[in-house]
């Protein structure tokens, strides 16, 4: 029923619709963990993950269809590549309001819920793993107490080596996008719902410990995580389109290798966008924030 809700095409004329589609799906994904695993001693300890899985069962129908319908467009247009990235756009600015809809929500029920560090625990050792490596431990154990220093969140440190190890780790994720997109099709929705929900933990640890300034924890995390995600999400549908058309390569004839080309194109496009997006979180956003 909730694959009703939107359809590609309409997402395309009307993207900033998904922003509420994501709200929902993920607002939904958490109260169905707090219903069902809330009160099991074991199982709400995975509470983060769970989530995340939810959240994919209900992305998959709409990621699916919007694929083949990118790939179709592919096939049918008799367009240059980088005409045809053009037209991806539209598509892309659907999956972006998309993943805007699970930020909010997933900040919002991190704030909100009284126990919402527990229920992102698995978020939470991820921003630590990230951000402190070499003080994983204690970071994981600070931040799982509600009362956190707010000297606790730090920016990024300006250097050469910052940005190589940003970019190699986005790099590292950016194929993993495109591997699964590949290989399961709609599949790379996991890897971009869970990086909303690590962007979402990162936001609420820096609301709650300072309430006040909500929407500067959302503009510190979003004006290099949206460019981040937007080159994620070009890749899965890069992916995703050749893995379609490779299925239908006998009946894509010529057409078959413009796809494959467009697809290149685009992975090109993302690891641009992933290098400026490393840019902006070393050099930027510490002497904004």
């Amino acid at each position: 029923m909730l694959e009703m809700l939107m359809n590609p095409k309409k997402a395309e004329r009307k993207p900033i619709e998904m922003l509420f589609i994501g709200l929902l799906y993920s607002s939904l994904s958490v109260l169905l963990v707090k219903m069902v695993f809330g009160k099991d001693p074991v199982l709400s300890q995975y509470s983060g993950i769970f989530m995340i899985t939810f959240c994919v069962i209900f992305s998959i129908p709409f990621m699916y269809y919007m694929i083949k319908l990118e790939e179709q467009r592919d096939l049918q247009e008799d367009e240059t590549p980088f005409r045809l990235l053009k037209e991806h756009s539209r598509a892309i600015m659907a999956l972006l309001w998309l993943f805007v809809g699970f930020i909010i929500a997933f900040s919002f029920w991190y704030i909100v819920l009284p126990d919402g560090e527990i229920n992102f625990k698995a978020q939470i050792e991820t921003f630590c793993h990230i951000n402190h490596p070499s003080d994983f431990e204690t970071c994981v154990s600070q931040y799982l107490n509600p009362q956190i220093n707010s000297n606790s969140v730090t920016g990024a440190v300006a250097s050469t080596d910052r940005v190589i190890a940003i970019f190699a780790n986005n790099s590292y994720v950016l194929m993993f996008t495109l591997f699964f997109s590949l290989i399961f099709g709609a599949g790379a929705i996991f890897i971009l719902a869970w990086n909303a929900s690590v962007i979402a933990a990162a936001i609420g640890i820096f609301a709650k410990s300072q309430i006040s300034n909500i929407p500067l924890g959302v503009m510190r995390y979003m004006i290099h995580g949206l460019p981040e995600i937007a080159a994620y999400f070009i890749a899965a549908l890069a992916g995703g389109i050749l893995s379609v058309a490779i299925i239908r390569r006998k009946s894509a004839g010529d057409r078959f290798w413009s796809v494959v080309q467009d697809s290149l194109n685009m992975i090109v496009v993302a690891i641009v966008i992933l290098l400026l997006a490393a840019l902006i979180e070393v050099f930027i956003t510490p002497i904004i924030f």
